[in-house]
């Protein structure tokens, strides 16, 4: 599990002690986000869900996409959890002709499911390294490919892929396949944004450092931790709440002029 966490034990939450970011956004979008069980994903979907979106949360775990979205919606009418192996392209095709059926289209892709196995960068084994990079790359190729086409079909479209601070300064300690997939995102971000930009569809990603999420604390020892705290410029760690207030305002309406863009959260770690 990685330390630059897209997942990990974190209720979803509709709004924050910041209150929500400001947007400019129709009525009725419809959002979908993946790796959206827990943790950064589950975060995302919550703060889509408080802007007034309609969200599909989505996940390798069904049972617990399901029951996340059953947090923000009991009802069941405006959040719903499916199954989705990010893996399959198909399965991305699928998923997308379900929320079609029931919501009448999709407007957002949040591609944030990600995985990483932490191990010494030369005892990682071919199948380790394809593993990672396919959750993490690949499955933000097939989303950009698949939503990509039909948000260009539509002539709208927001896409924000969750790249990595590790894959912008080579940081290993959460797996070096981890790190060269994430900085696969961000140039994938950018071939995206070129080709779909004419067709109204702005394609960005946010790069987060070390997270306070409850994976990192389970994970990583307290003096361990504290000692990443104190190598951080502002002396602490990433609030998940504000890289998805980063991603609602990306996915805003009015957020039109921005694309090819990495938006970076890392406490200062990484200054360009």
């Amino acid at each position: 599990m990685a330390l630059y966490a897209d997942r990990g034990a974190h209720r979803p939450s509709p709004a924050g002690a910041g209150g929500r970011p400001m947007t400019t956004t129709t009525p009725d979008r419809v959002a979908l986000v993946t790796g959206a069980a827990r943790g950064l994903g589950a975060c995302i979907a919550g703060r889509l869900y408080g802007a007034g979106y309609r969200v599909a949360l989505t996940d390798l775990d069904e049972a617990a996409a399901v029951a996340a979205a059953a947090d923000l919606a009991p009802d069941g009418r405006n959040a719903i959890g499916l199954g989705l192996d990010v893996r399959d392209k198909d399965a991305f095709v699928r998923v997308r002709d379900q929320l079609v059926a029931r919501w009448g289209a999709v407007h957002v892709l949040v591609n944030n499911a990600g995985y990483s196995k932490v191990e010494p960068l030369m005892e990682i084994t071919p199948d380790s390294f394809g593993s990672v990079v396919s959750s993490n790359l690949d499955g933000t190729f097939f989303g950009c490919q698949v939503f990509g086409a039909y948000f260009a079909g539509r002539g709208y479209g927001r896409i924000v892929n969750i790249a990595s601070l590790a894959g912008q300064n080579g940081g290993s300690a959460t797996g070096g396949h981890y790190a060269a997939a994430k900085g696969g995102v961000a140039t994938l971000t950018k071939v995206f944004a070129r080709e779909l930009g004419p067709q109204g569809v702005t394609v960005n990603a946010i790069a987060p450092g070390v997270q306070d999420l409850p994976v990192v604390r389970e994970l990583v020892a307290p003096e361990q931790l504290a000692r990443i705290e104190e190598s951080i410029p502002v002396r602490r760690l990433g609030r998940p709440e504000f890289i998805a207030d980063m991603a609602v305002l990306l996915a805003a309406d009015h957020a039109d002029t921005v694309t090819g863009a990495c938006w970076d959260a890392n406490g200062g770690l990484n200054m360009r």
